[in-house]
């Protein structure tokens, strides 16, 4: 059964990290209403949701992608760029050390779980600002044994590398190619976002569908010519955070 681990809406979420964007002040009611929203698409779809409570002291804690990689032999506990957000993988790590051990990057290793794109048995790696080459060296020492592969590619124009590409199945990548080197790409087929909408790229795959924030047309448009099956949901109030569709939940089979 896949599962969706995500996590409540903190009332200082006004609060959260910015790194590219302006600050805005996040209507938080709604943001609580368009986390249901998400919750409840992701159910649509088959997912069975394990909710968290929010941490107020954690403004960024509905987004759970960060602090951890999970893969099918062991969860790995990141160590987040900002140290303002390492006190929101304890819970993370308590919900998810019963279904898969727990293994550690230590200092000086940097690393976000929205820097990883995980295609097979591969890891493709964001080096960010938010992810250092320790943080890549270190996630390859520990899933090396389990025969992962992990791949780095420079980010240079955006948060985390899933801001700017996501695996839509079929070999097929959707990507913003002016944030990234998509060198490492090459063997895919890449769907370029449209010039109006650089933020367009972030998608969640569950099974045949692909689900994507409410706000970019134009890429809907896009992948519904390129045959794919969509869902849409309004994600406006954490784009305001720099958040998207994959950072609020982490997907893991039982």
């Amino acid at each position: 059964m896949l599962i969706a681990l995500t996590r409540g809406v903190s009332p200082s979420l006004g609060d959260c990290e910015l790194q590219d964007l302006t600050r805005q002040q996040i209507d938080i009611p709604k943001a609580i209403e368009q986390h249901r929203n998400y919750r409840s698409c992701l159910a649509d779809l088959g997912v069975q949701i394990l909710e968290i409570p929010a941490d107020p002291f954690c403004p960024d804690c509905v987004f759970v992608e960060d602090p951890v990689v999970v893969v099918d032999q062991a969860a790995v506990m990141t160590r987040m760029g900002v140290a303002s957000r390492r006190g929101e993988g304890p819970a993370i790590e308590e919900a998810l050390s019963r279904f898969r051990p727990v293994l550690r990057l230590t200092e000086p290793a940097t690393l976000e779980g929205g820097d990883v794109m995980r295609i097979g048995k591969t890891l493709y790696v964001g080096l960010s600002r938010r992810t250092n080459e320790e943080g890549v060296s270190q996630l390859g020492e520990l899933l090396g044994p389990f025969g992962y592969r992990v791949v780095p590619i420079p980010v240079h124009g955006c948060l985390h590398l899933k801001s700017a590409c996501c695996y839509l199945g079929k070999q097929t990548i959707l990507a913003n190619r002016e944030w990234i080197d998509a060198s490492a790409l090459l063997e895919f087929n890449v769907i370029d976002v449209p010039a109006e909408e650089p933020r367009g790229a972030n998608v969640l795959r569950i099974g045949e569908t692909l689900v994507l924030p409410a706000s970019y047309p134009r890429t809907h448009k896009l992948l519904r010519r390129a045959g794919f099956q969509l869902r849409t949901v309004d994600v406006s109030e954490f784009e305001k955070a720099e958040g998207a569709v994959t950072c609020t939940s982490v997907l893991f089979d039982t």
